[in-house]
């Protein structure tokens, strides 16, 4: 479906998508394209069905003609994994950072260093 809708500085084309699998309704997906009234700018704003193992994205296109839409669906499996992936690697270095083996290992150089100046 489609709906007219008139936002504080904008003026909005909204689809509305049902996403099923058999009978079952996975996600409700309102995608927009929309026209800034002081600058006449299209923007296109994507609507997103968040997942563990998979992102849905639809976007809405240019309009065509009799009343049809070009519209963009994206499936992306494992998207949001990207990002756990960089926060264990963070964890990782914080855990290689603090490791009480190098600070000890930099203490015994630290006086050797010291013990040999002395000599010296």
């Amino acid at each position: 479906r489609l709906r007219d809708i008139d936002g504080p500085n904008y003026h909005s084309t909204r689809a509305i998508f049902e996403v099923r699998e058999g009978d079952n309704v996975i996600a409700r997906l309102r995608p927009e394209k929309r026209t800034y009234t002081a600058s006449r700018q299209s923007m296109t704003e994507a609507a997103i069905d968040p997942g563990l193992t998979r992102d849905l994205y639809v976007a809405m296109g240019e309009p065509l003609d009799n009343e049809a839409w070009a519209i963009r669906v994206y499936y992306k499996p494992f998207v949001r994994w990207i990002w756990l992936g960089g926060v264990l690697m963070s964890i990782g270095g914080i855990l290689a950072a603090t490791d009480r083996r190098y600070r000890v290992a930099v203490k015994q150089q630290d006086a050797k260093v010291a013990v040999e100046g002395a000599k010296a």
